[in-house]
Formats: structure tokens, sequence, C-alpha cells
């Protein structure tokens, strides 16, 4: 970012299940691409990150809700594929319904601090 670009101000909000992250802004931007990518392996690609990282996170994103957010299929004449359920189609809603009740929440608290910083 370069100085003339305007602040950006930026949520990232975790839900912890233990240790473990279960619900985060990487898991939500990877349900986002499999939406918009249609596999997991697109998915990976277009967000930078490996299929075994893609896949671990969807494991663990499924492992920690009552209903899967991602469903797969093996096999078949084009090798199967991906789909994000209701369950994540409704997760991805809340998650960023949240992020924009907090963004216009906190509106004049994130005026206040970006009018603070150097030009």
């Amino acid at each position: 970012m370069s100085r003339s670009d305007p602040p950006r101000v930026q949520f990232r909000m975790r839900v912890y299940r233990d240790a473990d992250i279960a619900v985060g802004p990487g898991k939500i931007a990877l349900l986002e691409a499999i939406i918009e990518a249609g596999s997991i392996t697109a998915a990976a690609q277009q967000l930078g990150m490996s299929y075994r990282r893609a896949w671990l996170l969807i494991d663990e994103l499924n492992r920690s809700l009552r209903h899967p957010a991602v469903q797969s299929a093996t096999g078949g004449a084009r090798g199967g594929g991906t789909v994000v359920t209701p369950t994540g189609l409704e997760l991805i809603r809340c998650y960023r319904a949240i992020e924009a009740r907090a963004r216009a929440a906190a509106a004049d608290e994130i005026a206040t601090l970006t009018s603070m910083l150097a030009p």
C-alpha cells in the first residue's frame, strides 16, 4: 500500500473451538472460492494455497460444524466435484453479515482512527 492509498480497515473475526479455529476469514474465503471456481483444486489455486492446505481447512471446518459446509464426490466422468452445502452458504451469509454489522457499528470510531493516520 502506498501512502496515497486510502486506509483500509479489515475485520478478522475467528471462532475458536478448543485450540482450533472453527470459523475464520480464510475458511470463509475458501468456501467463496469453491463456489466461484467449482472445485477445491481450483479454489486453492485461486487463493494461492496448496490443495492439501485447502483440503485440511475444509476438513477442519466440516468437523467443527454440526452439518458439513462442503461435500465432495469422487469419480464420475469429470472426476467428481465439490459443492458448498446449504450449511456452508448460511455460514458465509452469517459471517459476512457479522462483518458488515461490526463495520457499521464502529463507523464513527473507524473514521476517527483513520483520520489520525499520517497522509
